[in-house]
């Protein structure tokens, strides 16, 4: 979070003057969290709203897909392992035209959409989408649009549909507060499991209860929350998955091996999840047999020394059907600068890093194949005041034309 939204989550958290015995309404929560959370209401949803449209930060603002997916972000020295490069499909884009209804009474708007998941299911691509006031803003809520494919797989050309229900997950908790963000979706157990990240603002009281030296929190925390559905339009939200003991007010990134059409991909007879950031500036791995219940242990399955990085966060991971497991990572190179790499192990040895090479998708939301190419979306290259969702998708490829 850059100094703007961390002093807008700081004032709120100390005008909340949170008493001691104050409790998260969500049952689901962790309970040796509540008592030091901010109570979630309409005045301070609006609040976060005025705050989120003064929301500015250059550095974001000029984030730009192809500087990380492009053929010339890979070099020539790509192995045959790297997924992409990749090159925009202007056939595929989806745009809102419309704001969504505001089932909140606060006059919210958004002017940005980007960091989705997009999966396919029965012919139709759902693609779930982080809307924003302003981009990069707190105040973000969560919107589902779908499109119709031929029975050969090939997109006909059929419009997106935006899901009249929007927004599908909105801040309906104290852990939601500041916002819901990142959705990721998996196919497991025969439902879909969303994963994203809720938004809050930390007190002096929650700091003290969960000192995280080793990964300073300011004003804003954020934990990995889950809802489950059965047809992707339905959904029955969860609650958190981590305790905050464990990521000291800071857990993001539900990260699971997902093969090419969005399914979860059990790794030793279990399901993984790479998290990356929080949990005290350690590397964690989450398991679970089910997809709901998950227990977390410190694993160090990623070295950036060879590229002299900062680690910000892994993306993806991405199960390739030839035994091979490929993590997409957004780092700081040698000289600060934003950068993507993709990180190779084999999948039945998912901690033991193999190579890395530069060059990376950076799709929060996972990678997919439509028409047999890798593909994603991202809505990082919009013009100031559209709210445009790309679709990005292998710009070559052996097994499918490049049409």
């Amino acid at each position: 979070m850059d100094p703007a939204t961390t002093t807008a989550a700081r004032d709120l958290a100390r005008a909340a003057a949170v008493p001691a015995g104050s409790a998260d309404r969500d049952a689901t929560g962790a309970t040796a969290l509540e008592a030091h959370l901010v109570p979630l209401t309409r005045d301070r949803l609006r609040q976060v709203l005025d705050d989120a449209l003064a929301h500015r930060n250059a550095l974001t603002s000029a984030l730009a897909q192809l500087t990380f997916s492009g053929e010339a972000a890979y070099g020539a020295d790509r192995p045959d392992w790297a997924v992409g490069p990749f090159a925009a499909d202007p056939a595929l884009t989806f745009t809102l035209d419309q704001q969504w209804d505001d089932p909140d009474g606060i006059g919210w708007t958004s002017s940005s959409l980007y960091n989705p998941t997009m999966i396919e299911h029965e012919g139709v691509l759902h693609l779930f989408y982080r809307a924003s006031p302003v981009k990069e803003s707190l105040g973000s809520r969560i919107g589902h649009a779908t499109r119709t494919l031929a029975d050969s797989g090939t997109d006909t050309g059929a419009a997106w549909v935006d899901d009249p229900a929007n927004p599908v997950v909105r801040p309906t908790r104290d852990l939601e507060l500041l916002g819901t963000e990142d959705p990721k979706v998996y196919r497991a157990e025969g439902r879909f499991w969303l994963f994203y990240n809720g938004i809050w603002p930390i007190t002096e009281e929650a700091r003290a209860a969960f000192p995280s030296a080793g990964y300073p929190v300011e004003a804003v925390g954020c934990d990995m929350m889950l809802a489950v559905s059965d047809d992707l339009v339905t959904w029955e939200r969860l609650g958190p998955i981590a305790d905050p003991e464990q990521t000291r007010l800071w857990a993001k990134g539900a990260v699971i091996p997902r093969d090419e059409h969005g399914d979860a991909v059990r790794v030793g007879g279990e399901y993984l999840m790479f998290v990356s950031e929080g949990f005290d500036g350690v590397l964690h791995v989450g398991r679970s047999d089910d997809m709901r219940t998950w227990r977390f242990e410190p694993t160090p399955y990623l070295d950036l020394s060879s590229v002299g990085g900062h680690l910000h966060e892994v993306a993806a991971a991405i199960v390739t059907g030839d035994g091979r497991l490929v993590l997409d990572v957004f780092h700081d190179d040698a000289e600060g600068r934003f950068a993507a790499s993709q990180a190779l192990y084999d999948v039945e040895r998912p901690f033991e890093q193999l190579a890395l090479t530069p060059g990376g998708s950076l799709c929060w939301g996972g990678l997919g194949r439509v028409d047999g190419r890798w593909t994603f979306t991202q809505g990082w290259d919009a013009p100031p005041g559209r709210r445009d969702l790309y679709v990005y998708r292998e710009a070559s490829t052996t097994d499918a034309p490049t049409t």
